[in-house]
């Protein structure tokens, strides 16, 4: 191979032609090996001028280079004219032209490149942008788990920012991409894209509803709460289908279920989205204390914790006292002496008192536990965390009694003895004013 492309000029390697007789064949002349100055120092032209005459050097060298060279064994030209060799006029021009055409060529394409690339990345490197802090309002809907990209489409799509490259950009330049969060957002038309990421980073401009549900609230206080503060109907939050809000499987209703937190309701959330929210975040705190497995310890059934739970909730006191009222209640249930908690009666009854009679206490109900003993059927409030871990892990001691004394100060007396109790009782009618 001679590393040439197809139809170009070979101008590499030079091959010395001969004058038809091969080295071996020719006869050795002695006078070859001896220099001849008549050989070597040719006669001036006399036509050529004084220049001419004036370079002999020029002309020995010339000599010297063939005469060197037959000495190493190459074929000796027939004259100097001959045994010029170089690269002929026509095929410089040729490979001249070629490369003035490559040159070209070469400069327009990166030209024609540099107009593309420039095209192509224009938007990443200076991406269209709206000035000023923007204008009229527009509510935008951030799904959960988008990117800063997808978050940008949705915006430029509504209007509020020039390109999504531009809010990607000034994202990326705060690193604050890990701070975006679903929800809706109430933004601006023709917003800078800075400004567009501030007013999605402040909370006042998420659309949201917040409904703080207090810990001890009944369902039906529960779903009444959350109508009157999230603008959902009564009706449809009553007529929920139990089984489309995810109950745990011991679960027979709502209530002990409908978790004691503050909820954000977006546009769009249904009833069912919010009973559902509820009853997870109880799954959460259920798991998170071992609910099922410290029932089992305990030798009851989750239902009954729950049940345990939220009369310890009901029945209120500071959250230093409800290991100790989960410590009567199991007392009580062990001796098997009636639990007399004024909160079953009362709920029995769907009402709200401090004050019990003794009609209350012969009211007909499975829920009253003055006439039934053992637990309620079911829970008879929504508990939070501290009641749930309070069933599971009562305080030590022996106490059959325990009387909220100073309703107003949240104070709670506990007694293993009869006599102290009945002392307490008189104590609370008269902080009541009934005695």
């Amino acid at each position: 191979m001679n590393g040439r492309p197809d139809g170009e000029d070979d101008l590499g390697d030079m091959i010395p032609f001969s004058s038809g007789d091969s080295e071996q064949d020719r006869p050795e002349d002695p006078a070859a090996r001896e220099p001849n100055p008549e050989r070597q120092r040719p006669e001036p032209d006399a036509t050529a001028g004084p220049d001419a005459a004036a370079e002999p050097d020029a002309a020995a060298g010339v000599g010297a280079a063939e005469a060197g060279a037959a000495e190493a064994g190459t074929v000796e030209a027939g004259t100097a004219g001959e045994a010029e060799v170089g690269v002929p006029a026509a095929p410089r021009q040729r490979a001249l032209r070629k490369a003035g055409m490559v040159s070209a060529g070469l400069i327009v394409s990166l030209v024609a490149l540099g107009a593309g690339g420039i095209a192509v990345l224009k938007p990443y490197l200076s991406p269209e942008d709206f000035d000023g802090p923007g204008s009229g309002a527009v509510t935008v809907r951030i799904a959960p788990g988008s990117s800063a990209q997808a978050i940008g489409s949705v915006l430029a799509e509504a209007g509020v920012v020039a390109s999504a490259q531009s809010f990607v950009r000034v994202t990326e330049e705060r690193a604050v991409t890990n701070r975006l969060r679903p929800g809706h957002y109430r933004m601006r038309k023709g917003m800078a894209a800075k400004a567009a990421l501030d007013l999605l980073l402040a909370p006042s401009s998420r659309v949201v509803r917040r409904v703080t549900v207090p810990e001890g609230l009944r369902t039906s206080e529960v779903l009444a709460r959350v109508a009157k503060l999230a603008g959902l109907p009564l009706k449809e939050l009553q007529g929920v289908d139990k089984a489309l809000v995810g109950l745990p499987s011991y679960a027979e209703g709502l209530e002990g279920f409908l978790f004691p937190a503050t909820y954000e309701i977006e546009p769009g959330d249904t009833a069912v989205d919010v009973l559902a929210a509820m009853v997870e975040r109880f799954q959460l705190a259920a798991r998170q204390i071992g609910l099922e497995k410290e029932a089992a310890r305990k030798h009851v059934t989750p239902l009954e914790a729950v049940t345990v739970a939220s009369m310890i909730q009901a029945e209120g006191g500071v959250d230093a006292d409800y290991p100790k009222i989960s410590r009567v209640i199991y007392n009580r249930l062990q001796k098997g002496t009636p639990l007399e908690i004024d909160s079953t009666v009362l709920y029995a009854q769907n009402r709200r008192s401090l004050k019990i009679t003794e009609r209350d206490t012969k009211v007909d109900s499975p829920y009253n536990t003055y006439q039934h003993k053992g637990l309620p059927p079911g829970p008879i409030a929504n508990p939070g965390e501290k009641a749930l871990m309070a069933a599971l892990n009562p305080a030590q001691g022996d106490w059959h009694w325990f009387v909220t004394t100073d309703p107003a100060h949240r104070i709670t007396k506990f007694t293993d003895k009869e006599s102290e109790f009945v002392r307490y009782r008189e104590e609370l009618n008269k902080n009541l004013g009934t005695s």
